[in-house]
């Protein structure tokens, strides 16, 4: 197709604003608390309902758009992402703030979904795979990349700046989706013959697989500021600085993650639980060096990377025969992780105190390993 990289980069910033508008808030919890006078659990909800609706939302919306022209589906999208980013940014009620989360969350798998369905759709079949870690890519950027630079904003700027930053990107997306994308038409798909994949043993233990590693990260992960603030006094911009380190990481595990998968699939999956929760015991030990924790944050967003690579590789190469439900259910279960892990941490940040979400991720991580260990021993597929 002509301009096919054009596409795919307008992809890659659609994707990039979507999903830095769901996880950059990670960075800003203490500010959200903070501006609304709630407290810093309460403040979660903003990270934990936008994930539980992704996790609801991802396992149909994607199939329901997929016979719409691609064009106007994306326009949709962005649109309301911008919308609601922009209103959010000004209104002083925190329930009516959670519903301008919640609106853009029902609409961010249609984004996700399709753009990777139409990534591989617009290349040749030899290019379909670089096409659609190219979007990946854009998703990886917008979880990681996305929260130092809303902290970053958040606190030179304010909150509110932060929400507008939000709406911008989508906004700029929208308008280069407006001009430079082709009209693509949609594909009627049908449901229960893609659904059927789900009743498959190997797809059901890869579900709880992704739902158990995402658990795992986002247990540890969602109150990284808080913990960065309270127990190793980073704050303000040196914390955006660490943030966007870890990010920069991450990017590099992400590139280092799909090396290892090709390579070495079983290893690089079995190995990763045990890895992340040596790294947490790590940062629960070093917790008030400085110096140590910024070390250990850059190692832990090589996992984050390698870990996002392996949770997309898992639920995809249980289901290959069915693109646009993997893709789906992919998102979903990711983000019911999140749901469970910021649901976890924000228990264990109440009940005992934030520097002990690292322990409990840990726990976490054993139940995935299990899971991970079930898979590649019970069934012989790759992976």
């Amino acid at each position: 197709m002509k301009n096919e990289n054009l596409i795919i980069y307008i992809m890659m910033l659609g994707t990039f604003g979507v999903l830095s508008t769901e996880m950059g808030v990670v960075g800003i919890l203490p500010q959200i608390a903070q501006y609304f006078n709630v407290d810093i659990t309460q403040a979660g909800l903003f990270v934990s309902l936008f994930a539980l609706t992704i996790a609801i939302c991802g396992i149909f919306m994607p199939l329901v758009f997929s016979k719409f022209d691609r064009k106007k589906s994306f326009i949709l999208v962005l649109s309301v992402f911008t919308i609601f980013s922009a209103v959010g940014a000004f209104v002083t009620d925190f329930n009516i703030a959670l519903i301008c989360r919640i609106i853009p969350a029902i609409f961010h798998p249609i984004y996700c979904g399709l753009a990777l369905t139409v990534a591989a759709e617009i290349v040749a079949p030899e290019k379909a795979h670089d096409a659609v870690s190219k979007v990946i890519m854009g998703v990886s950027a917008g979880m990681i990349i996305g929260v130092p630079i809303t902290t970053f904003v958040a606190t030179n700027f304010g909150y509110q700046f932060s929400m507008l930053w939000f709406s911008l990107v989508t906004f700029i997306a929208l308008i280069a989706t407006i001009i430079f994308f082709p009209t693509l038409p949609g594909k009627e798909q049908s449901y229960g013959k893609q659904v059927k994949v789900a009743t498959t043993g190997v797809f059901i233990i890869s579900v709880f697989g992704v739902i158990f590693l995402n658990g795992g990260m986002y247990t540890a992960y969602s109150y990284i500021s808080e913990f960065l603030n309270s127990m190793t006094n980073i704050l303000g911009t040196e914390l955006s600085i660490v943030l966007f380190i870890y990010g920069v990481a991450s990017i590099v595990g992400n590139w280092l993650g799909a090396k290892l998968l090709n390579s070495r699939t079983k290893i690089t999956v079995i190995t990763f639980p045990i890895i992340f929760s040596i790294l947490m015991i790590g940062i629960f030990m070093f917790r008030g060096e400085k110096i140590a924790i910024i070390v250990l944050m850059i190692l832990w967003g090589l996992l984050a990377g390698i870990g996002n690579d392996i949770s997309q590789y898992w639920m995809v190469s249980a289901a290959p025969e069915a693109p646009e439900f993997a893709n789906g259910i992919f998102l979903s279960m990711g983000n019911v992780g999140v749901t469970l892990g910021t649901t976890i941490a924000g228990a264990v940040v109440a009940g005992m105190g934030v520097q002990y979400v690292m322990l409990a991720a840990i726990v976490v991580m054993i139940i995935d390993l299990i899971l991970l260990f079930t898979r590649t021993t019970k069934y012989h597929i790759e992976g």
